[in-house]
């Protein structure tokens, strides 16, 4: 898969259904509150992955009363987004060659989903596709299209990120504290890729959705690695001729370190 880079808007007819879905959240007690351990990941060279944590809680009215079944929690962190090709490789004449190829416009780098119990005993499988819960419910398009859930390069788009620990789906990964309080455990790898991520958390009860937190996450390079990108992007004329400098400098300190009189 060649990589080379926000889900567009639905139709007004599924956002009609979702304000229908979510139209008695403003009349329920409960709100949200959110906050991750570390809101900015610095990544330099020794750089291995993090494991970051969302906690928060549940905010009731005074006096409104306890929910008997509990809350559910799912958390969606979405990564930074561009364009994306999978590639289908078949055997031509003895070769394994390229011979299909789709692009998926502003597909997120980065996404994980992330819940207290498997998604199907957390909301109905309607709720579920206007809410783009899960992998599975995931807005990709081609071409300015929603692509179909039984497309072949679709599934082996999100499988291959699967593979390379980009996407992912768990259903154990929130855990209730308390009824009230949660934590959230996100995973980043050691290739996250770097620029503004989203992390949306989404309270449900009963199948029903009542609130709904977004915060932000910010992945940047520090140290040498930043200084040499800034450097490319900001003076690319004095970078590249630094860069042919030296590598001038090496041949000659290698010509001369190896040389046989």
């Amino acid at each position: 898969m060649n990589w080379r880079g926000r889900i567009g808007p639905g139709p007004a007819l599924g956002a009609l259904a979702l304000v229908i879905l979510t139209g008695a959240t403003a009349a329920r007690c409960e709100r949200l509150v959110i906050s991750l351990t570390s809101p900015r990941v610095l990544i330099s060279s020794s750089f291995t992955g993090v494991d970051l944590v969302l906690f928060g809680g549940v905010e009731r009215d005074p006096g409104s009363p306890a929910r008997r079944g509990g809350y559910d929690l799912v958390v969606t962190v979405t990564g930074p987004r561009g364009d994306m090709v999978t590639r289908r490789k078949d055997r031509v004449a003895g070769i394994w060659v390229n011979v299909e190829a789709r692009t998926f416009i502003d597909a997120p780098a980065y996404l994980a989903v992330l819940s207290n119990r498997p998604l199907p005993a957390i909301a109905g499988a309607d709720a579920r596709g206007l809410l783009h819960l899960g992998l599975a419910q995931t807005l990709l398009r081609t071409n300015g299209m929603d692509d179909p859930q039984d497309d072949a390069f679709r599934t082996a788009f999100i499988e291959l990120n699967r593979q390379h620990g980009r996407y992912r789906e768990e259903t154990d990964a929130v855990r209730f504290l308390t009824p009230d309080l949660f934590r959230a455990a996100i995973e980043l790898p050691a290739d996250a890729p770097l620029g503004v991520y989203d992390v949306d958390a989404k309270l449900f009860a009963d199948g029903a959705l009542l609130a709904r937190q977004n915060v932000p996450l910010e992945t940047t390079k520090v140290g040498f690695e930043q200084f040499v990108a800034s450097a490319a992007h900001e003076h690319g004329l004095l970078y590249g001729l630094a860069t042919a400098a030296l590598a001038l400098l090496t041949g000659w300190f290698g010509s001369v370190l190896f040389r046989r009189d």
